[in-house]
């Protein structure tokens, strides 16, 4: 299974960007996705997941301005970053996996892609 993320950048607090993790080989074993991010010097910390029951966990610094989705069923997983703060400021990486009907982020998933590098400036 491969993970390519995409849609990093630069953008002014109070903007949006979307990102887009393309999942690619033995897709059968994913049911469950996610997106974590680590800014310098801290650790990776979990962002959003989505379940293969359609439910999604958000962090509470992402609750009501992120949104995960996921489309073409594990193939492409999306998310959505409305209103960034430049505490956003980190590398995003798409994370995906065999897990649970009701996954919820308790725990990493097996795939990671490459990461993508998010810059909000205040």
């Amino acid at each position: 299974v491969q993970l390519q993320a995409s849609g990093g950048g630069l953008v002014q607090a109070g903007g949006s960007l979307r990102l887009s993790c393309e999942v690619s080989g033995t897709l059968f074993s994913i049911n469950a996705a996610g997106w974590y991010r680590q800014a310098p010097g801290k650790q990776r910390e979990l962002v959003a997941t989505i379940s293969t029951a359609g439910t999604t966990h958000y962090s509470d610094s992402a609750k009501g301005r992120f949104t995960i989705s996921r489309h073409n069923t594990w193939k492409n997983v999306d998310l959505q970053m409305n209103s960034l703060k430049p505490e956003d400021s980190a590398v995003y990486y798409c994370n995906a996996g065999p897990a649970e009907y009701y996954y919820s982020g308790t725990h990493p998933l097996n795939y990671w892609g490459q990461g993508a590098q998010v810059t909000v400036s205040s």
